[in-house]
């Protein structure tokens, strides 16, 4: 058996998004008419020239040489083959990355802002046990002597073929096999491949594999590059302007999604569109494209069929609208037209009734599955105010979220889907629509729950519900739209992390802390999150906290401090009281925030399957550091430690540990911390706290933890929070 010759083709498309649109300067004015419009046998129309005053700009530059002629985009000179100005498109010779035993090539290409590379493209690979594996693209090929045949890579059997994705402005290409192959293997196959072409534009041969470059060498291998003019669409371009260049019978292409415009000769004419006065009529009579069955007659961008005699109408192969002479075969027509057409009317008036009727029954069985009487069953109760949120219709949301595009996803969780939207003026939203609801009705009350407890918060660190829609299968909520994605997001994003020092961390957490204060003492049913993490915290465009996903929460009669649920939550946030009792009480969510607080400080993910068991929950890591006096080690490195005052560091931490005390009695309330938080962040918090005694640095912050460690038991008289205050200030860098 045969040592299996291991090739890798990959191909790394590096996908580009659309510059943000700046002004440029105009073009220059229209080429001269002196200007040489071929290299070789290669028409060179404008916009692209031979000189940069025959060219629109510098990017359609073209060079002329020995060889042909070429354009150099970034990395590459690209052999050009045909430039056709009404499809916008350039054909050019296929680049070849390849890998033999004693040379190799890998080809990076990337095009300048007036061009991206044609979805009409494929990646093909030659070689045998080949696999091309990326993000985007990717193809696997295996060598079967016996079975291989000439013709189309998609069996995989000696070259592969895959799609390239949609709107790239580059890749990177690359081949290499392993050592150690026998002689028999390298002589069948000396040599890897891997190249773009236009799709039908490569053939596989088996005699490809043992010497491609000669075999193919005067094979037309080509592939194409789509351009267009400038930044602006042709909704955006001011067309009226003297830059703008589909003038006179040409017309810009208003299905072009692409950056830029593209230019096209109206129907029945041709030329250069992008040439002023260059689209000239097609005589369809003088070249014989017409469809008339006699006389053709010429028009502007059309023809006429006369029909004989003089009579009125239209001579045609496939359509004779000629009049007849019998006149009582036209009142046949006529009459069996109109009776054709009031069936028409009256079945479709029938069918359209009988769809509206089953669509208003329909409506109101997802209104009753969704929840819809069990919300005005909790309303009619008094358990809270009248709901002011709207209700949307089913059409309302489709045209907001363009019937639901994947592309609006922006996020998904255990309850659902949330798209992004836009509602009539411009006015973003967020659309979380809830996955299908169960037998046992439990998404339903998740649903209906989340309805009715935001419709009674009003606070500014609260995201804000604005409406929502129970006349579908799924049923959805509206929120505002939060922009700037969530803390964990943040907070583990190499570069957003950097963004967020410690004053923006400590707002946060001063912010977020007064939301759940409010949710716990400020409403006149008390409001347990019963899901605080940094997934459910939304920052906006100022970093200004916004707590969010109330599915999971709970309210508590005001005659009870506790409510026995089923255990709900996220590993690592999840009160262990609440785990092993299954007794859910405001101290739940201090915990859970403590824990939010710990991962503000650290920087590190909660639990971290990938570290060692005793190190997979940081915050165990983070209690230890403050038994042991090393707080300053499990700090997040992007907290530049130098230039935070320690103080509010060590007032913070301890404030964590006070939150995760183990026994829910001996953790402060939502409110005692969010205060704390304020006191910290709040200027001159030295001078302004009340245990202020010493003009010095290190003992007005002792004093300063004192009083924040109020609620720890001294061990044999004397205050640990102030000894490990000491130990841990001893402990900072130099």
């Amino acid at each position: 058996m045969h040592l299996p010759i291991v090739l890798l083709a990959v191909v790394v498309v590096v996908l580009f998004l659309v510059p943000a649109i700046s002004s440029q300067p105009p073009p220059p004015p229209p080429p001269p008419e002196d200007c040489e419009r071929s290299c070789g046998n290669v028409s060179i129309p404008f916009p692209f020239g031979l000189t940069e005053r025959c060219s629109y700009d510098s990017s359609f530059l073209v060079t002329c040489e020995s060889g042909g002629p070429k354009i150099v985009l970034f990395y590459e000179n690209i052999d050009i083959v045909n430039i056709n100005t009404n499809t916008s498109e350039l054909e050019a010779m296929a680049i070849v990355a390849y890998d033999c035993s004693n040379s190799s090539y890998s080809a990076t290409f990337e095009t300048n802002g007036s061009f991206s590379i044609s979805k009409k493209n494929r990646l093909f690979a030659v070689g045998c046990n080949i696999s091309g594996d990326t993000d985007n693209t990717s193809c696997d090929s295996v060598c079967n002597y016996d079975s291989m045949r000439n013709g189309s890579c998609l069996a995989g059997n000696g070259c592969c073929e895959a799609k390239l994705p949609k709107g790239i402005t580059g890749f990177f290409i690359s081949t290499y096999r392993s050592v150690g192959m026998d002689r028999n293997e390298l002589d069948k196959n000396p040599c890897s491949y891997a190249f773009v072409v236009e799709q039908g534009k490569y053939e596989f041969s088996t005699t490809d594999l043992l010497d491609f470059q000669g075999t193919k060498r005067n094979y037309p291998m080509t592939w194409l590059l789509d351009w267009a003019i400038g930044n602006d669409t042709c909704a955006m371009v001011d067309q009226e302007s003297d830059d703008f260049l589909c003038k006179g019978n040409s017309e810009c292409i208003q299905e072009f999604v692409g950056r830029g415009y593209r230019c096209r000769c109206k129907q029945g004419y041709s030329g250069n569109p992008y040439l002023k006065d260059n689209c000239i009529n097609i005589d369809e009579c003088k070249v014989g494209t017409h469809n008339c069955k006699g006389e053709c007659i010429d028009a502007p961008g059309n023809y006429t069929c006369p029909c004989p005699n003089g009579k009125p109408g239209e001579y045609r192969k496939d359509v004779n609208t000629c009049s007849a002479d019998e006149l009582p075969i036209i009142q046949i027509f006529v009459g069996t037209l109109v009776a054709g057409l009031f069936l028409i009317l009256l079945f479709t008036w029938i069918y359209v009734g009988l769809k509206r009727r089953k669509s208003l029954i329909l409506r109101e069985k997802f209104f009753k599955e969704n929840g819809g009487i069990m919300l005005q069953q909790k309303i009619s109760r008094d358990e809270g105010p009248q709901i002011q949120a709207k209700l949307f219709t089913v059409k309302e949301l489709e045209k907001a979220t363009n019937n639901y595009d994947q592309s609006r996803i922006i996020g998904k969780g255990g309850f659902g889907t949330v798209f992004k939207g836009y509602l009539p003026g411009d006015r973003i939203v967020a659309i979380k629509m809830s996955k299908i609801v169960d037998q046992t009705q439990t998404q339903v009350e998740q649903f209906i729950n989340e309805v009715f407890i935001l419709s009674q918060i009003n606070h500014r660190n609260v995201v804000k519900l604005i409406g929502c829609c129970l006349e579908t299968e799924v049923p959805s909520l509206v929120y505002e739209f939060i922009p700037n994605g969530t803390l964990f997001d943040h907070l583990h994003n190499e570069c957003k992390s950097k963004a967020i020092n410690w004053d923006i961390r400590l707002r946060i957490a001063t912010e977020t802390a007064g939301a759940l204060s409010h949710l716990h003492s400020g409403v006149s049913v008390p409001i347990i999150h019963r899901d605080v993490k940094t997934m459910n915290i939304l920052l906006d465009s100022s970093y200004v906290a916004k707590v969010a996903d109330f599915g999971a929460s709970r309210l508590i009669p005001m005659n009870q401090d506790k409510l026995a649920t089923m255990v709900q939550g996220t590993l690592g946030y999840l009160d262990p009281e609440y785990f092993q009792t299954g007794q859910l009480t405001e101290k739940s969510d201090v915990y859970s925030f403590g824990v939010v607080l710990v991962e503000l400080l650290t920087g590190k993910k909660i639990v971290d399957f990938n570290k060692p068991e005793n190190e997979r929950q940081i915050t165990k890591s983070f209690l230890a550091s403050l038994e042991n006096e090393t707080l300053f080690q499990v700090l997040d490195e992007k907290l530049q430690l130098n230039e935070v005052p320690d103080h509010e560091i060590i007032l913070v931490s301890m404030l964590a540990k006070r939150c995760l005390h183990l026994k829910g009695n001996e953790r402060p309330t939502m409110k005692e911390v969010a205060s704390e938080l304020e006191r910290i962040s709040a200027p001159s918090v030295i001078d302004k706290h009340p245990s202020v005694t010493s003009t010095s640095k290190e003992e007005e912050t002792t004093c300063l933890l004192n009083g924040a460690s109020g609620d720890y038991e001294d061990i044999d008289g004397t205050d640990t929070s102030s000894l490990e205050f000491h130990s841990m200030k001893a402990s900072l860098p130099k």
